[in-house]
């Protein structure tokens, strides 16, 4: 009986003894440009130049509703009509 509860036993106990985590540091320039600020959803083309400027590259529109793609230096702003409906930063940053 006794080898049978120590079986029991282990078989409880082991899962919990092998539970680990990892942890994953970034250098801290990797996360503030990842949080810098950027135009957010449902800012009119307007509103994005007047607070961020004028983009590196304005890209034509493409599809239908027109998705237009604006290039700035850390980042990639993406309209759909004349609204904002995503900011990318770039990977290169």
């Amino acid at each position: 009986m006794y080898p049978l509860y120590l079986f029991f036993l282990s078989m409880v106990l082991t899962p919990l003894s092998a539970a680990q985590a990892d942890i994953l540091n970034l250098p801290a320039s990797a996360t503030a440009d990842r949080v810098a600020k950027k135009p957010v959803r449902g800012m009119s083309m307007q509103e994005v130049i007047e607070q961020f400027g004028q983009p590196e590259r304005k890209l034509p529109p493409v599809g239908d509703p027109p998705i237009t793609r604006w290039k700035y230096p850390r980042y990639t702003v993406y309209f759909e009509g004349k609204y904002v409906i995503h900011a990318v930063p770039d990977e290169r940053n």
